[in-house]
């Protein structure tokens, strides 16, 4: 481990706060290190691997396609994009795709797609786009731009011009920000995941989707992180009753192949033609092969049924098993299997606890343990991790 640390260290960018862990195996919920150790991953490469590591599903599928056709360009048919296409829009409100490789390029193809419509199609000069404090939409310049935290942002300026931020669930504040006239599209997550694991309020999202259309605005919701079931629903926005104009896909599309996707509405789609917008390696054979397979069997296979059953069974352990004991845990929140727990001391330390004793997850807002184990889980894997957390808290209060 200490010399592929140092190689590590001395040819890659620093860019990653990573934790002293050699992973060399995975199989459904768990992990290996390269000494044999075994650990819990209630990470899930950050909502990634809903259908665990060294799938099936996934492995079928990779080795079917490498065989016959892995990259052409976009300038040509392929039939594993066509038909992943209409699997997407068939089960969701929208009526067009565009294929990418990351939650970003779908929040970067997102913002271009609102501002190329106002100032093409309806020509109304609609430039600035409203974001939510505490949001996260990505690293590129456009996505960090977008992104409603100050520590995510600092040291990258001068960044795009045309976003305002408001709080998030605070209808007032959107209503202002929105009234001049100027606004040509609203970016908000229905659950923040890098923000703490923060629920919209449903009549929120109600009040934000007519406040939309009364004033001619393109609603875009980023599911990159709560969509492809993690929520216990294929989509987060189900659980609102709203729908978006434009959504981003990414993540757990591809289970860990790279793979994004931005779906919209047909009203959108003729500001993009040939040209308007591109990526070399968006949605190849190899990868959207994967992808409807992941796809498939979220929708056939229990996945969304198991979800529901063991994001509520994980969050009855935390409140009986957890919450009585150690009160420095304030709260839970989430849905499905995102679940935050906000605590009153600092998450880090527990977080490196969980480690050492065989559970991967990890802390956002400083203060929020956040878990996305993969939508496979069982009982037993949530039982130990509930353990594992226990003697975390109790070395802490020593």
């Amino acid at each position: 481990m200490e010399c592929m640390k140092k190689a590590a260290d001395t040819h890659m960018f620093t860019t990653y706060g990573r934790q002293p862990v050699l992973l060399v195996k995975g199989q459904g919920c768990l992990v290996w290190d390269d000494t044999g150790k075994e650990y819990i991953d209630f990470l899930g490469g950050i909502a990634v691997c809903a259908l665990g590591h060294a799938s099936p599903v996934v492995t079928k599928a990779l080795d079917e396609q490498s065989r016959t056709l892995v990259h052409v360009s976009n300038i040509f048919y392929t039939k594993p994009q066509i038909e992943l296409a209409q699997l997407l829009t068939a089960n969701s409100f929208a009526d067009r795709v565009f294929f990418c490789n990351s939650g970003a390029e779908a929040n970067e193809a997102a913002i271009k797609l609102s501002r190329k419509y106002h100032n093409i199609v309806k020509k109304d000069g609609a430039k600035f786009i409203v974001s939510m404090n505490y949001s996260f939409h990505g690293r590129t310049m456009g996505t960090l731009s977008a992104t409603g935290q100050e520590k995510i942002r600092i040291g990258f300026e001068p960044l795009l011009e045309g976003f305002r931020f408001v709080d998030f669930n605070d209808i007032n504040q959107l209503d202002k920000a929105t009234a001049q006239g100027d606004v040509g599209a609203i970016l908000i997550e229905p659950i923040q995941g890098e923000g703490g694991v923060v629920c919209a309020q449903k009549d929120y999202l109600k009040k934000v989707r007519y406040l939309s259309d009364d004033r001619g605005i393109i609603l875009i919701f980023d599911e990159v992180q709560v969509g492809m079931g993690r929520t216990g629903k294929l989509f987060a926005y189900e659980h609102f009753d709203v729908t978006p104009d434009i959504m981003t896909l990414a993540k757990a599309l591809g289970n860990g192949l790279p793979i994004g996707a931005m779906l919209a509405k047909e009203k959108l789609a003729e500001a993009f033609q040939p040209g308007s917008h591109a990526t070399t390696f968006g949605g190849t054979p190899l990868v959207t092969a994967v992808a409807k397979a992941v796809f498939t069997s979220i929708l056939n296979d229990g996945i969304l049924e198991n979800t529901v059953k063991m994001g509520q069974y994980f969050r009855e352990q935390i409140k009986e098993k957890l919450m009585p004991s150690y009160k420095c845990i304030k709260g839970i929140r989430g849905e499905g299997l995102i679940i935050g727990m906000e605590l009153s001391i600092p998450g880090v330390p527990i977080v490196k606890k969980c480690m050492e004793m065989g559970l991967l997850i990890n802390c956002t807002q400083d203060t929020v343990l956040r878990f996305l184990p993969p939508l496979i889980v069982k009982k037993d894997e949530i039982d130990s991790a509930i353990q594992i957390l226990a003697k975390a808290f109790e070395e802490s209060n020593d």
